[in-house]
């Protein structure tokens, strides 16, 4: 899964990054422990008039789906399983017709180890590079407010996950679908896409990232805790 990650570019590098057309909303400060139901910058490949665009939002970190009778649902979203996504109910409509990037730096995991304990690790790219979370997003109405009330659609994401790298499996049996710079990133955003048999076969088609694992200190499991120190290894 990816419970917790890092996000502390600022958002000149996310817009160079993934090729932004408008930026949506007010900065975000840096995040070296971005925990769910925090909020959360996505890409999305859908302009306001319905056409391709590249747009940097602001989301909360948990889908909460339209049919959602209260928001809390999406602290038990935070991840969609990318084997399954096409036909759960909380999640299907949205990977068809809203799919996202969500950056990041890195993502920690905890490794268990044979005594019980757990390993806190910080996990990123051989280059410190960013990386693009395969992710989705829904819009949700409060249905407690009454109607002709101030009321505003809420926007959620989730990010999905997919069985861990051979090489990454000790840490966590799961990760992040990471998906590359490029015509890959360019697909999934494309909101042309719609075919079932084709976003699956996209899915497929991700390869498995190379990313370097490093012990960090277990400062990182207290979401008060939030500062660049957090992924120096230990």
């Amino acid at each position: 899964m990816c419970g917790r990650f890092v996000v502390a570019r600022a958002t000149a590098d996310l817009v160079s990054a993934f090729d932004i057309d408008e930026v949506i909303g007010d900065d975000l400060r840096p995040s070296w422990n971005v925990a769910p139901t925090q909020a959360v910058r996505i890409v999305t490949g859908r302009g306001a008039d319905g056409e391709p665009s590249r747009r940097l939002e602001t989301a909360r970190w948990g889908l909460v789906p339209v049919w959602a009778k209260s928001r809390s649902v999406g602290s038990r979203a935070i991840n969609a399983r990318s084997e399954t996504v096409l036909e759960k109910p909380t999640f299907r409509s949205a990977a068809v017709k809203r799919r996202a990037l969500v950056p990041a730096d890195g993502y920690y995991e905890w490794e268990v180890t044979a005594g019980g304990g757990k390993i806190p690790t910080y996990l990123h790219p051989e280059d410190d590079g960013l990386l693009g979370f395969a992710g989705l997003y829904e819009f949700w109405l409060d249905p407690e407010v009454p109607e002709g009330e101030d009321n505003e659609w809420l926007l959620t994401t989730t990010i999905l996950t997919r069985p861990a790298a051979d090489a990454l499996g000790h840490i966590h049996d799961r990760m992040p679908v990471i998906v590359p710079a490029g015509d890959l990133q360019s697909d999934w955003l494309d909101p042309a896409l719609t075919d079932k048999s084709e976003i699956r076969s996209l899915l497929d088609a991700i390869p498995d990232p190379v990313l370097v694992p490093r012990e960090v200190g277990k400062a990182v499991g207290n979401v008060r805790n939030n500062g660049p120190e957090l992924i120096v290894g230990v």
